[in-house]
């Protein structure tokens, strides 16, 4: 199953990472980050999210992520799969409410994996 081979990566982007200890998209990041993985935080709307640096995009990481945990609404998602892509990104890990038939639809036409599931949940 795609969910276990993609938590067994270690280099992760949350796409809509916040500032907010409240939402998904703060409580996820950290939790990857206290579980051992290599995490960075993608928000244009923030320059520093838990003390770590956040950025603009998946262009400006410093590494390439294996997997995107993408916490945008799917309206914002479409942008981000495509840069995925031309990265060479192929795993997206989807939380719930951030995916539409269109996104996955995209995912599989670029040839990528994704999974739909909370990696607070999912991960150990």
């Amino acid at each position: 199953m795609f969910q276990e081979s993609m938590l067994e990566k270690k280099v992760w982007a949350v796409v809509g990472a916040s500032t907010n200890p409240e939402k998904y998209g703060y409580r996820l990041y950290r939790k990857l980050k206290s579980r051992g993985y290599s995490v960075y935080a993608v928000n244009p709307s923030y320059d520093v999210i838990g003390g770590d640096k956040c950025y603009r995009d998946l262009t400006s990481l410093p590494e390439i992520p294996q997997v995107i945990n993408m916490v945008v609404s799917p309206e914002r998602g479409k942008l981000i799969i495509e840069e995925a892509a031309k990265l060479g990104i192929k795993y997206i890990w989807f939380q719930p409410g951030s995916c539409d038939d269109d996104l996955l639809k995209l995912t599989e036409k670029l040839g990528m994996e994704s999974v739909q599931a909370c990696v607070l949940v999912s991960s150990k």
